[in-house]
Formats: C-alpha cells, structure tokens, sequence
C-alpha cells in the first residue's frame, strides 16, 4: 500500500517476493503501449507498385473488430482500385505466447496472435430462432457437422486441435446458445476472410517491406487501450505488443517489444519482471509486488490525467472486472484497478481514494491458495473498503 502524494510505502508484506500476476500483466501492456504508440494504432503498411497494392499486418485488433469496429484499413484495400497483395513474412512468432495451455486452444479467450487478425480472429456459434446453428463468419458454415460420439457434458460445439473443423453434439441446442471459439490461424485463411469481405481478389505475396512502406493509422489508441483493460480482453493486449514492436522495425515480435520496454523504460523498477506475454495467460510472467506499485506509479505520471486513467480502467461498483466485486461509496467509486485471475491466482493492482481524499496505490496479490476465488476476492475487496473507509 503506497501514499502516492507522499511517494511513501505505508505497508508491505512479502513485496519482494515473485508472484504469478496473471492479467496483472495487461498494464506492461498499457504502460508499453503508452510510451511507443501516439494516439492513434498503426493499422496497415503498405506500398503502391504500379498496379499493385501490397500491404503488411501491423498487428492492429481493431480490422472489422466486432466491438471497436475499426473500417480505415477495410476502406483502404475496398476502395483501391490496384491489384491487393497482402505479404505474411513479417511475423514468424509462433501462434501461442510463451507458455501458454495448448488445452484451452477450444476457449475463448486463448485465440491466436497473426499480423492481421480480422474478426476478432474467432468463430461465432449462435442458435436461430428455428433452433439452428448459426456461424458467423459464414465461410465456416461447411466446416461444421453433426458428432454423434461427442458427448460433453454441457452443450458446446469443439474444434478440432490443429484445423478447422467443427463438430456438434446430437440433440437439441439450447435456446439462447452463444459459443466463440478461436479459429486456426494462416496466411491463406487471412487472404480468404478478406476476400470474402472486400468481395475482390486479394493475393499472396513474399515481398519484404521496404523501408518507405507507408502507414495507415486506424483507430484511437484509447479506445483499443480501454477494450484491453476494462473486460481484460487477452486478445487484444497480445496484438497490442505486436503493434508495439511495428514501431521498432519491419518485423513484428512480442519478445522484441518486451525487451525494447525493459531495456528503455523499465529498467528502473525495483525487481527485474520475468515478463512473457501481453495479457498474463502465461505462468512464465512473475513479478514482485512492489514493482507492480512502481509500475502504477510510472502509468500514473505518463498519463498526468487522474480522471483519464480512471476512464480506462475498471471502477469498483460501475464498470469492467472490477463491477461486481466493489460496491460504490453513495454512487461514487473509490477504486480503479486491473484484476488477475488463473487458478489458484487471484490478484489486484490499481488506485484507491480514501474517503479524506488520500490518494493511495494498492497491489494484492494472491497465489497458489486453495480455497474458491471468491471467498480470497471477499476478503481483498474487504481489506480495500475499510482502508477507503477509515483514511
């Protein structure tokens, strides 16, 4: 607990120790985000050769995103009346983060990282009103069939591990039935997608980016930063890294973007964070406590708006993750902050206003405990009113 106009630690116990932070993660992501990217995210790269159009991922969540709905790069490649060339060679990471589960590749918030992610990069599974299964994108329509051997214990429709095949349970589909699940990533079912989206050819190309490779800016970076934060969207912060790293060069790299960070504004913290991934999925990433404070301290100053960086985060009793752990204080919150959550890991890191107004900074972090989450939530949102309470 840390007295942020008194830049003074008011209570610490075991803030030295490594903790799984699991989405506690997602503020490297903002703070990285924050120091590379301007306002606006970097949505394509391209160049015009003659009568061709020949453009690079950048990483950029936002293209057709379902909720940020971001369409500049789409109008781009839509409105170009040149031949579209899309290159898939500037990001060879692999599909997963760094120790990330291959059994949860079927859920939804595992989906895959690419240079160009249309859609959200996931399969939407919905029942009709006649009591069908509706896919959405419909390219994936055919790949769906019926499994009579599949029997799992709630309703759910289950992708194959290494392709794009769906199977279904017989019986009948629950009424109000909702499934995303990520779909295999490739560079051929990227060119697919958009053709079936801009309804014009689109071709593959091993062209390497050129150094006067224009950029088209998308979106404003608030509001993807805000998507990532407030319901701790993994999708999002992942390709967020990679679009740090088009800042740094032709090539995309999560480790590349990580590095540059700890390297040029992290090297100040109190411990060194052992740092994976964008949003925490991993159990590599472990960070200490009171680097965590450090950190809140360093997004607090970058962003220099006390009512900016609350916009963006969950509010205790009003918005994102943080809603229905906290109540309000008479219609007013009191805390702003990121939640983490894996098994056995339960943590929260962020901003507390006491009712005499003192500003504090707080990082909770709980692992490898066996009792049900919720009851170590309870006691953490306990601990965390009575200190707004009584300071």
């Amino acid at each position: 607990l840390f007295d942020s106009d008194k830049k003074k630690m008011i209570y610490a116990e075991n803030e030295t120790k490594y903790f799984t932070p699991a989405s506690n993660t997602k503020l490297f992501t903002f703070y990285t985000s924050l120091q590379l990217l301007g306002d606006s995210i970097p949505g394509l790269r391209y160049v015009e050769r003659n009568d061709s159009l020949i453009f690079w991922g950048t990483g950029d969540p936002s293209f057709l995103n379902s909720v940020l709905k971001s369409t500049k790069a789409y109008d781009l490649l839509k409105q170009s009346s040149k031949k579209l060339f899309f290159a898939d060679n500037n990001y060879t990471g692999n599909f997963y983060g760094e120790g990330w589960p291959y059994g949860d590749y079927n859920d939804y918030y595992q989906v895959e990282i690419n240079a160009l992610p249309v859609e959200d990069n996931v399969v939407k599974f919905q029942v009709d009103t006649n009591g069908n299964l509706q896919v959405k994108p419909v390219r994936f329509q055919s790949t769906l069939e019926l499994d009579t051997s599949f029997h799992p214990k709630n309703y759910m429709v289950k992708r194959a591990l290494l392709e794009n095949k769906f199977v279904y349970p017989a019986g009948t589909v629950p009424s109000k039935f909702k499934q995303e699940i990520p779909w295999k990533t490739s560079s051929q079912l990227t060119v697919a997608l958009l053709q079936d989206t801009l309804k014009k050819p689109v071709e593959l190309a091993n062209i390497s980016m050129p150094e006067n490779a224009k950029t088209l800016y998308s979106i404003s970076a608030d509001s993807v930063y805000k998507y990532m934060l407030l319901p701790s969207d993994n999708f999002i912060a992942e390709q967020l890294l990679l679009v740090c790293s088009s800042k740094l060069g032709r090539n995309l790299s999560t480790q590349a973007a990580i590095d540059f960070s700890k390297n040029n504004y992290l090297k100040d913290l109190p411990d060194e964070p052992q740092w994976a991934d964008g949003s925490g999925l991993s159990r590599h990433n472990l960070f200490t406590p009171r680097t965590m404070i450090a950190l809140l301290q360093k997004i607090q100053i970058k962003v220099n708006n006390d009512q900016k960086l609350q916009s963006l985060l969950p509010a205790g009793g009003l918005t994102g993750t943080l809603r229905n752990a906290y109540k309000t204080d008479n219609g007013v919150p009191f805390v702003w902050g990121k939640t983490g959550s894996l098994g056995n890991v339960y943590n929260q890191s962020g901003y507390l206003v006491t009712r005499k107004g003192k500003k504090l900074l707080f990082c909770y972090m709980n692992n490898n405990f066996t009792q049900p989450t919720a009851v170590i939530r309870g006691e953490m949102v306990r601990i965390i009113t009575e200190i707004h309470n009584r300071f």
